[in-house]
């Protein structure tokens, strides 16, 4: 669906998430994005996977593993409210879940390939849901959410971290990489 999120759709601690995706073509920057992180990460030296800029900080690695894991909580959100369900989802909380990760044993290339393949997932799903359940909302982490936000919110956290990675850590767009224009910050919703 190409119609962007009401603010009537999301929580506003979503607020910046969704407003770093100011198009209209959701599922078109989706896959943009997946090729982007795939080709910023792919060149990076080994030594910057361990990269924290600053010690109480998660390394490249953990950051693209929170990614991962959170790309996943979002699509499961949305295939449930898509579905109909009625019952609440529970938040994340992404220290206690980089605690029992172990993204710090495995292998960068493998981080990329799960990446990839989790967001061809949600992109597959995304491409086959029905108009009707783009709207659909459902209540996760104590706050509602519709389907349609949950794509826009997706695409934000991505852009988020990749922002994140290149002011802090170092880590640069691609040359090929049209950056969005800059923008205001997102808060860290769970």
């Amino acid at each position: 669906m190409k119609t962007r999120p009401e603010t009537t759709e999301y929580d506003k601690v979503y607020q910046g998430y969704v407003a770093l995706v100011p198009e209209t073509d959701i599922q078109r920057v989706l896959e943009e994005q997946k090729d982007e992180v795939c080709e910023r990460f792919r060149n990076l030296p080994p030594a910057r996977w361990d990269h924290r800029y600053a010690p109480e900080k998660w390394s490249v690695r953990e950051v693209l593993g929170h990614v991962i894991d959170s790309e996943r909580a979002f699509g499961y959100r949305a295939l449930a409210f898509a579905r109909g369900e009625r019952q609440p989802l529970p938040g994340m909380d992404q220290e206690e879940w980089m605690e029992h990760a172990s993204f710090a044993h495995v292998p960068p290339a493998e981080l990329l390939e799960e990446f990839e393949l989790v967001r061809k997932s949600q992109l597959l799903f995304f491409c086959h849901l029905a108009d009707e359940a783009w709207p659909r909302v459902g209540i996760a982490y104590d706050r509602p959410v519709s389907v349609r936000a949950l794509a826009w919110i997706m695409a934000g956290h991505v852009r988020h971290h990749l922002k994140v990675l290149h002011e802090r850590y170092g880590v640069a767009p691609p040359p090929s990489a049209a950056a969005p224009a800059a923008r205001s910050g997102a808060s860290r919703p769970k």
